[in-house]
């Protein structure tokens, strides 16, 4: 089984897969201080690096079945505003792990959710999916903002099970360990969130790439 390399549409959004004109872009996401903070995301983040993500890791996942990778962009100026993936897909019984980075020039317009929501809506209607999992490290409200946004339920905490990254005054990195937050979405779950992230206003959101 694997996912199909198709295009989703939002109001605002165009979740499609990712192409090489996306390099620069995805390089310059990458190298953001959250990202790095966040994300196990290598940093500094060449753009051969995503090169390489674009052109082998994200087709190969999708074509093993493991996942799928879409690259986020504005409908009207078609600009490379995020990332979600889906990852440790099981087609037994049809779960997913959902993860998302938003570029540090688009954060404050709420794409992280509806991003997310979308890639839901396309799984459960689509797909056939029962279950949509995400993880976001404890001190990530943000994250967990976007999570309870779309209609998460948190199921609890994985202890100790998270690394997060603090980058000094001299551009070095190190870890830090920290909680998993771990959230589940079925397909009861979106009634009514299409029409809370509507009343959400100014909503700000930082990634999550797990």
């Amino acid at each position: 089984m694997t996912f199909p390399n198709i295009s989703i549409s939002t109001e605002r959004l165009v979740l499609r897969p990712l192409d090489e004109d996306d390099v620069p872009a995805l390089a310059e996401m990458m190298n953001d201080e959250q990202v790095g903070a966040w994300t196990d995301v290598p940093q500094p983040y060449s753009e051969d690096q995503a090169r390489s993500w674009i052109t082998q890791h994200a087709p190969g996942e999708r074509e093993a079945g493991r996942g799928i990778t879409f690259a986020v962009t504005e409908f009207l100026t078609q600009r490379l505003v995020g990332v979600v993936q889906l990852a440790k897909t099981n087609w037994h019984i049809r779960s997913t792990e959902l993860s998302y980075i938003i570029a540090p020039w688009a954060r404050g317009e709420g794409y992280a959710s509806e991003a997310a929501l979308a890639t839901a809506q396309w799984l459960f209607s689509d797909q056939k999916f029962e279950r949509i999992e995400l993880r976001t490290a404890a001190d990530n409200t943000a994250s967990q903002q976007v999570a309870q946004k779309i209609g998460c339920i948190s199921e609890g905490v994985l202890r100790n099970a998270c690394i997060a990254h603090v980058r000094a005054e001299d551009g070095t990195w190190s870890d830090v360990r920290t909680d998993f937050i771990v959230w589940s979405l079925l397909p009861e779950d979106l009634d009514g969130a299409g029409e809370q992230m509507a009343d959400a206003d100014g909503f700000t959101t930082y990634s999550d790439w797990n």
